[in-house]
């Protein structure tokens, strides 16, 4: 059964993220979103975003084992 939740969850993802790619709108593709949430652009919000996909790489690594 998590298997199944976890496959729907990422093909809703990829129909999702495929139709933003086919839309003219800018802004509105998961990494284009992700940018905004963090503020990327700015020295604060790469350091936010580095230390978060840090840990989230490190928990996958550990949770892994």
């Amino acid at each position: 059964m998590p298997d199944l939740f976890w496959a729907n969850l990422l093909m809703l993802g990829f129909a999702y993220e495929l139709f933003t790619l086919v839309d003219i709108e800018d802004g509105n593709t998961f990494s284009e979103r992700v940018r905004a949430w963090f503020r990327v652009h700015a020295r604060p919000g790469r350091a936010a975003f580095a230390v978060t996909w840090t840990s989230v790489a490190v928990w996958f690594l550990l949770h892994n084992f």
